[in-house]
């Protein structure tokens, strides 16, 4: 059923779609976050190993928001790594070593490509798609991108 949520049915689905490309860097950043959290090694493997994880784990439910939201706006979200690939500004990694600075500043690279993403397309969501709710849950996920970049920047020497 067509969501009837005062913003018309070519803007809604503009706006689906920017979130589905959300919801596909959100996905790939969950899936590198991953890759951190199972193949770390070295001296600081154990806290590197719960640190990823504690990523992982709010990623994911940065995922299930992302997705719940193209749903809320009348759309369905992307679920298959081939849509996922297509759809995100990020790339897979291709690591060689499984080193926590390593991977630590491929990490934090990605959010900060995130958070600049979505600080680039706030606005385009109130004028000219007129979406304020969209804007406002925008803004509040790249708060989030900013406090997990945070917390990886702070382990860099």
């Amino acid at each position: 059923m067509e969501a009837k949520i005062g913003i018309s049915k070519d803007r809604l689905a503009e706006v689906a779609h920017s979130l589905s490309r959300v919801l596909a860097d959100e996905f790939v950043l969950y899936t590198k976050t991953r890759k951190a959290h199972w193949n770390i090694e070295g001296p600081d493997f154990y806290n590197k190993h719960k640190f990823f994880e504690e990523q992982y784990n709010q990623l994911e439910e940065i995922i299930d928001e992302v997705a719940e939201r193209i749903r809320k706006l009348g759309h369905y979200a992307p679920a298959s790594l081939k849509q996922f690939l297509e759809l995100t500004h990020l790339s897979e990694d291709d690591r060689e070593q499984n080193d926590s600075q390593g991977y630590i500043k491929m990490l934090l690279a990605d959010h900060e490509s995130i958070i600049i993403h979505i600080r680039e397309n706030i606005n385009n969501y109130v004028a000219p798609l007129k979406d304020l709710g969209t804007s406002d849950y925008v803004t509040g996920l790249m708060e989030k991108h900013e406090t997990m970049a945070w917390m990886l920047r702070a382990h860099l020497s």
